[in-house]
């Protein structure tokens, strides 16, 4: 399966970051074989095949392809899960915005996502531009340009060598900020 998908990723920007972790494997990793399962215990003969089909990564159960996946359970203000993808970056900016000091003006297709209103004083607002992103690196994975992006919203924060006029905004520590405070 890395293979199939390192042939379909080859010269795509926007999936280099998926590719290098194919490339570097997981540290000490040992392959599943016809008589061991993911923890590495010897099996029985007659239970190697059913321990491929069920094991077939470190997790312990098989994706079903006919269904959504979801992030870890957080149950925030109705979202249940973390988000795993930049739509779900985008509504939780959405859920918080007000709370964080920003007016959202329009939200677009096209960079930067967004643009908004932040307050910077008692009655004054500033206009700001906002890319979202689920990481941050994933900014400079997709070729955005460093100049027409204030602030780039995320689930997590990833690029500690991001360009320093460019704000980072990880929503993962807003969270586990306002939890506390959730009633």
């Amino acid at each position: 399966m890395p293979e199939a998908f390192r042939k379909f990723a080859k010269g795509k920007r926007e999936w280099a970051d998926v590719v290098a972790l194919l490339a570097a494997g997981a540290p000490n990793e040992k392959p599943l074989t016809a008589g061991t399962n993911p923890q590495g215990w010897r099996l029985p003969s007659r239970q190697a095949h059913h321990a491929l089909q069920h094991w077939p990564g470190r997790t312990g159960h098989a994706t079903l392809r006919d269904r959504a996946t979801y992030g870890n359970p957080m149950d925030f203000r109705g979202m249940r899960h973390e988000p795993v993808n930049e739509q779900g970056v985008v509504l939780l900016f959405g859920m918080l915005a007000k709370e964080l000091g920003y007016m959202i003006e329009a939200v677009q297709k096209g960079f930067p996502d967004c643009e908004a209103k932040r307050q910077i004083a008692s009655g004054r607002w500033q206009r700001v531009r906002i890319e979202f992103e689920f990481e941050s690196r994933n900014f400079r994975d997709h070729g955005h340009p460093t100049t027409g992006c204030d602030v780039i919203v995320c689930w997590r924060h990833n690029w500690p060598d991001h360009p320093k006029h460019i704000e980072i905004l990880e929503l993962a520590s807003v969270i586990k900020s306002l939890a506390g405070e959730q009633v």
